[in-house]
């Protein structure tokens, strides 16, 4: 990891199938992380092809069948026009970008969250754990890797990837250093700061249990796809490697906003030497029942 990594999360007003509307607004944040210093910039989960609401009210079998349609026809690839556009972006700013998108994958679409450089691709991250309401529209993905980038090795739990302490720990022992956690959640009360009650205590021990750091965001907006509506309150938070929360959203409810914060090597080695670094007294080999 980098002596210093300056980081931005960005609550983005994504709508869905509105790809190139999407793309414009992360590129007009992608600018304002640039100029504040920022090398990484986090965008919500589905941030690039907009979040499908999913609780119906009215006759749930029509509105599946129109949804899933509706689906299929904004699904993006990779690569694909679309995160062609987002590595654009990336260059053109010379920040690396980590936003969201439904994946066309040919047969099955997945929750997929990407990170681009100047260059390409850095690495692709399918959600692995499906909510309930979520399921009639994203498979579920493989075990999330660890990637080596220019700040230092970096893992992706999307949403409620992170509630399931699993997730992070598959990254942990592969080494990772900054955990991304992209959200697109509306706990009540629908606040900033509603939202950082019911997630912060998750990613707070994720960080701890595996002493990285952690940076999280949250969708932000109305959305409408279907006939089906909701609303998102935004929200983010940076975490230390010990669990500390080290930068809260600055932003009021309701409205896009972006957090800045610096991420320190000298921070994470220290939390890595203490006597009270978790990750450390693991044993693995008594841990064969839990995966049976």
């Amino acid at each position: 990891m980098q002596d210093s990594v300056r980081v931005a999360a960005i609550a983005v007003d994504s709508k869905p199938g509105d790809v190139h509307g999407n793309l414009a607004k992360i590129d007009q944040w992608v600018s304002r992380a640039g100029e504040q210093g920022a090398v990484l910039a986090l965008f919500p989960e589905l941030s690039l092809s907009g979040f499908i609401p999913n609780h119906p009210r009215g006759d749930h079998n029509q509105w599946l069948r129109t949804a899933l349609r509706g689906a299929r026809q904004l699904a993006q690839t990779i690569p694909g026009p679309a995160v062609d556009r987002l590595i654009e972006i990336s260059a053109a700013h010379d920040v690396l970008v980590s936003a969201g998108l439904l994946e066309d994958a040919g047969n099955l679409l997945f929750n997929t969250h990407v990170i681009v450089g100047p260059e390409g691709v850095l690495g692709k991250w399918r959600k692995m754990h499906i909510p309930m309401f979520e399921t009639a529209f994203y498979n579920p993905g493989d075990a999330p890797g660890v990637i080596t980038t220019p700040i230092g090795r970096v893992g992706v739990n999307i949403c409620f990837d992170a509630l399931l302490p699993e997730s992070t720990r598959l990254l942990g022992i592969d080494n990772v250093e900054i955990v991304l956690f992209p959200f697109a959640a509306d706990p009540s009360p629908a606040t900033p700061q509603g939202w950082q009650d019911w997630a912060s205590a998750a990613l707070r021990c994720r960080c701890a249990e595996n002493g990285a750091f952690g940076l999280a965001c949250n969708s932000v907006g109305h959305v409408e796809f279907a006939g089906v509506e909701q609303t998102f309150p935004g929200g983010g938070m940076a975490i230390g490697p010990r669990g500390e929360v080290l930068s809260e959203w600055p932003v009021a409810g309701g409205e896009p906003g972006m957090l800045v914060t610096e991420f320190r090597r000298d921070t994470l080695q220290e939390a890595r030497a203490e006597p009270e670094y978790l990750f450390r007294f693991r044993r693995p080999e008594l841990y064969g029942p839990l995966a049976e």
